[in-house]
């Protein structure tokens, strides 16, 4: 019973740290709908990709391609 008592005041010391360390920035308001939710940049101001971008998205479509096809190869050669 004792550890509950001083999880909860772990806890609530935690939070309350978070929450004096936020001071205004920090919004406990929910979610926001209408004119007060935050919006996307213009798509002009982030559609193109730089080529170290582009060679990074590259890098991670072959990376996930190779685990996506690793266990098919090493299923197949455990059936033989």
């Amino acid at each position: 019973m004792w550890k509950i008592v001083v999880g909860f005041i772990v806890f609530a010391a935690v939070a309350m740290f978070v929450i004096i360390k936020g001071g205004d920035k920090l919004d406990m308001g929910g979610e926001k709908h209408g004119e007060e939710a935050i919006h996307a940049p213009a798509a002009g101001a982030s559609a193109a990709l730089t080529p170290a971008s582009a060679s990074a998205s590259a890098a991670v479509a072959a990376a996930l391609a190779a685990v996506v096809t690793a266990p098919a190869a090493s299923a197949a050669s455990a059936a033989k």
